[in-house]
């Protein structure tokens, strides 16, 4: 998902033009049920509804019920990657630590303040996700440490180690959000020119699990609300499990559902989806059908030996960049907030496998550029920031950059160490 070309600005001032991104969880050996939060009947405009997450808010994907003959994807060699002299363009600000009180006062930040996006320069595109909770600074990075991360939640005052970047996450599920407005509101004041993802994976019922009429009564207010407290933040749909044609399907139900509420087209300042590749039929292994679709059994059919296909994952991401050109979004930037490898290795996925994937992956996506498609102020890049999935979890390890129990890093984690390093 790297691309290394000219430094194009987005936002005014300091603020540079964020190739962004996001990860989320997906793929799960067992079916855990979905959040107990019970959604409202009736969904209005207004988002002031909390409910209460456990700390760790990722639920996992099932998993097919394969066994060690499956088919393996056929083995990938990993390609040196690609040399860069990079020279950052955001100076690290230590993060604002704010008073806690539901009640403080909102009072808008300027147009110039730090910015805290991420930076469209070689490394700083790579993101990883933090998916066990903890610091990122548990883990011994070296010099590879990437150019921003993700958490799954608002953090009023992220750990900012060196120039890397924090992206903020509102988690959703149904038509409730957490944390509540005026936390929110407090982590947009103290950490301004953030970007903000409204969501992680509305489409999947075991994640956001939201309708698209939910999902629009939920972003509007939440979109005003931290735009108007802070102008420089960039704010991003939530990101879908993956950009196939039933996606996308429930993308444009989204947009349908928001203009029908709010009686103008759905803002997007960015763009942002997953990347993984998964089945798509109801009751089934992968990523089910998005809610509210009833009409829907089936969507795309893939197979485990699917799961690491290049062909295939180069295609959903042209596919999307089409589709966003066709629907006059061409010149927004999208974010891959998160992809890797879910399937174990007995299904197919041996270590050299995933560390030719990773490394394929980000040659791609640092370098993809399409003349028609691609984000104009960019080179015509067709991805700006990418993240992997992940730091560490001990359910789905097989993309583990570090073993989330003894913080060792692991020879995957040894491999994209050297990438990050040879673009810095």
């Amino acid at each position: 998902m790297p691309t290394h070309k000219h430094k194009p600005e987005i936002l005014k001032g300091a603020l540079r033009v964020v190739t962004l991104t996001a990860v989320i969880l997906l793929a799960g050996c067992t079916t855990l049920p979905p959040l107990t939060a019970t959604p409202a009947p009736t969904v209005t405009p207004t988002p002031t509804a909390t409910f209460t997450l456990t700390p760790e808010p990722l639920v996992p994907t099932p998993l097919p019920t394969a066994t060690a003959t499956a088919t393996a994807a056929p083995t990938l060699t990993p390609s040196a990657g690609a040399t860069a002299t990079i020279t950052p363009t955001v100076t690290a600000t230590a993060p604002v630590t704010p008073t806690v009180t539901a009640t403080a006062p909102v009072t808008p930040v300027t147009p110039d303040a730090s910015p805290r996006s991420i930076p469209a320069d070689g490394y700083t595109r790579i993101g990883v996700g933090l998916a066990m909770g903890g610091a990122l600074t548990d883990f011994d990075w070296g010099d590879g440490l990437p150019g921003w991360y993700l958490a799954w939640q608002v953090k009023q005052a992220p750990e900012l180690p060196g120039d890397i970047r924090f992206v903020q996450m509102v988690y959703i599920n149904g038509d409730l959000y957490k944390p509540d407005l005026p936390q929110i509101l407090i982590a947009v004041q103290g950490n301004p020119g953030s970007l903000w993802l409204i969501g992680n994976e509305p489409d999947v019922k075991w994640q956001g699990n939201a309708t698209p009429e939910q999902y629009a009564a939920i972003y509007g207010p939440l979109y005003k609300a931290i735009k108007e407290a802070d102008p420089t933040a960039q704010v991003a749909i939530g990101g879908i499990s993956q950009p196939t044609p039933l996606r996308i399907e429930y993308i444009e139900r989204i947009l349908a559902a928001y203009e029908d509420q709010y009686g103008e087209p759905m803002p997007v300042d960015v763009w942002n989806i997953h990347a993984f590749i998964l089945r798509e039929e109801r009751d089934s292994w992968g990523v089910d059908i998005p809610p509210g679709m009833d009409d829907v059994n089936a969507g795309t059919l893939y197979e485990i030996a699917d799961h690491a296909d290049m062909v295939i994952f180069r295609q959903q991401i042209v596919d999307f960049r089409r589709w966003m050109a066709g629907k006059g979004f061409r010149d927004k930037p999208l974010l891959v907030s998160e992809y890797g490898i879910l399937m174990p290795e007995s299904y197919g996925f041996p270590p050299d496998l995933v560390s030719g994937f990773m490394v394929e992956t980000f040659d791609d996506l640092l370098t993809a550029t399409d003349a028609e498609l691609g984000y104009p102020a960019d080179d015509n890049r067709l991805v700006q920031a990418f993240c992997w999935f992940s730091v560490g979890d001990s359910r789905y390890p097989t993309s583990n950059l570090f073993n989330p129990e003894t913080h060792e890093v692991t020879p995957l984690g040894e491999v994209f160490q050297a990438y990050v390093a040879g673009l810095r």
